[in-house]
């Protein structure tokens, strides 16, 4: 779980196997890609064709340039019909528009880049979303300037009331948001009651379906988050998820052109080319959106309809086994394929997710939030649906080891201390010293993430968001720095 350092030596050419045989060492320490274990990061359809002409198609195009669509036509062509596709799938109109983006935070941060460029009379703008809403519209408006209204949720259905959204609407607001499903729970939030309140403030609405948009479509009894919604105005929907591509793409679709135009970027004011974007990114590789048509029509339609509803299945069969597991429970029915499980109080979710990473699964504990419990988030993908009696049988051993060993318990006067923090006025020996009280300090002085972290997460679940982000942020920067 820590970087491993370079096994080559630079100073002279290494030799292709010499060069294949560290990337194998190096890889050695990741989470399995591939299997259906890591429930979290990575999707897998379990189809090794496919997989087999993603990566094909992912070489061959992998020195093309999306910058430029004139010098690289295919490019275009392929952005294009992949865009058609979405547009057929989420019941766009015939003027829907649409770009590929590098994964669903740009897809989100480009969504509120036009709300506000769409928007140029209103000098301070807001978005209005749940809290459940994804942390990349937090990153867009701290990025662009636009301030992030949001509204809470209900504690057992997790969505919002749209009256509370109409509530928290002003004439600064630009754009609504919902969620297809939202990340943490697994539910789709009330999208047509969101999107009437936006129509009739005439601001925009744009529904989050990174996750969701290619799995939602080929489920039944779903209520209504498509284009088919009047009022949803954009919908992003990530194919590095659920239509299984490489990652890293994604499509921003808006109904009409000019909803487009906010995020659209050109400069002549310099001596060299024109500079035109349709995204944040100016050169951008083309394998990724090559590998992506490549997979999308290798599996088809009726192939994506096939992997969702197996998804779908294994998700409501481990929720009903789940709820029969001793100390485990389903914290909201889940709409898709997304699954929040919380504890009682005779153990804790982090010592869980430690006793299923010993068994070799990758479930992602998730903070408390909001009065709202800390919760174990699990992604499954159509290869984890032909191993649910194996998910089944590691949640049941992992949930009785963790009701033998009792809840983490933290220190309350360190808890108390934490909640007296001012993470404004850390330094980095403050932050050091933090680090090592947390147990993510080594032997060596480095910073070293331990196998087990059911004792560092309490500690962070405890600790109020602004120090939790700065202790993490100091975490991340000690990691990736360069070696001595």
């Amino acid at each position: 779980m820590n970087p491993r350092a370079t096994p080559l030596d630079w100073s002279r050419a290494a030799g292709a196997d010499e060069v294949r045989a560290a990337l194998a060492d190096l890889r050695a320490g990741d989470l399995p890609t591939h299997g259906g274990r890591t429930l979290s990061y990575v999707y897998d359809s379990g189809m090794a064709a496919v997989d087999e002409i993603g990566r094909e198609a992912l070489t061959a195009f992998a020195a093309s340039n999306g910058l430029d669509p004139t010098a690289f036509p295919s490019l275009a062509s392929m952005e294009t019909d992949l865009v058609g596709l979405a547009r057929d799938l989420l019941d766009g109109p015939a003027s829907t528009v649409g770009v590929a983006t590098s994964g669903g935070t740009e897809s989100l941060v480009l969504a509120v880049l036009a709300a506000r460029d769409g928007n140029p009379q209103i000098t301070r703008p807001q978005v209005v979303a749940p809290e459940t809403v994804h942390a990349a519209v937090h990153k867009a408006g701290h990025l662009l300037g636009v301030e992030v209204v949001t509204v809470p949720v209900d504690p057992h259905t997790f969505r919002p009331d749209p009256d509370d959204m109409a509530a928290a609407v002003t004439d600064s607001t630009v754009l609504l948001l919902a969620s297809a499903p939202s990340y943490a729970h697994g539910v789709i939030d009330p999208v047509e009651e969101i999107a009437a309140v936006a129509a009739a403030r005439g601001i925009r609405c744009h529904v989050d379906a990174c996750i969701g948009g290619w799995v939602l479509p080929f489920l039944e009894g779903l209520p209504p988050w498509t284009f088919a919604v009047e009022g949803v105005t954009s919908i992003s929907v990530d194919l590095h998820k659920y239509a299984y591509t490489p990652k890293g793409i994604s499509l921003l679709l808006h109904r009409d052109p000019a909803l487009r135009r906010g995020h659209f970027f050109a400069c002549a004011d310099w001596p060299g080319y024109t500079v035109l974007n349709t995204t944040l990114q100016s050169t951008k590789s083309g394998g990724p959106l090559a590998a992506a048509w490549a997979v999308v029509h290798a599996i088809g339609r009726d192939g994506y309809g096939e992997l969702a509803r197996s998804v779908r299945d294994a998700t409501l069969q481990v929720a009903a086994v789940v709820d029969e597991i001793d100390g485990l429970r389903v914290v909201v029915a889940p709409d898709s394929t997304l699954l929040a499980l919380a504890t009682d109080e005779r153990c804790d979710v982090f010592t869980i997710a430690d006793e299923m990473g010993s068994r070799g699964w990758l479930v992602q504990p998730q903070m408390s939030f909001a009065g709202h419990p800390a919760t174990l988030h699990l992604s499954l993908c159509a290869a984890t649906a032909t191993r649910v009696e194996e998910l089944v049988s590691a949640l049941t051993q992992a949930s009785a080891e963790a009701v033998r060993r009792g809840p983490v318990r933290v220190d309350p006067q360190l808890a108390a201390a934490a909640e007296a923090l001012d993470p404004a006025g850390l330094d980095d020996a403050a932050l050091d010293g933090l680090l090592a009280i947390a147990g993510l300090v080594g032997d060596g002085g480095g910073v070293e993430v331990p196998e087990r972290m059911a004792e560092v997460n309490a500690l962070l679940d405890i600790a109020p968001p602004p120090l939790r982000e700065a202790l993490l942020t100091a975490v991340l920067d000690r990691l990736t720095r360069t070696r001595p």
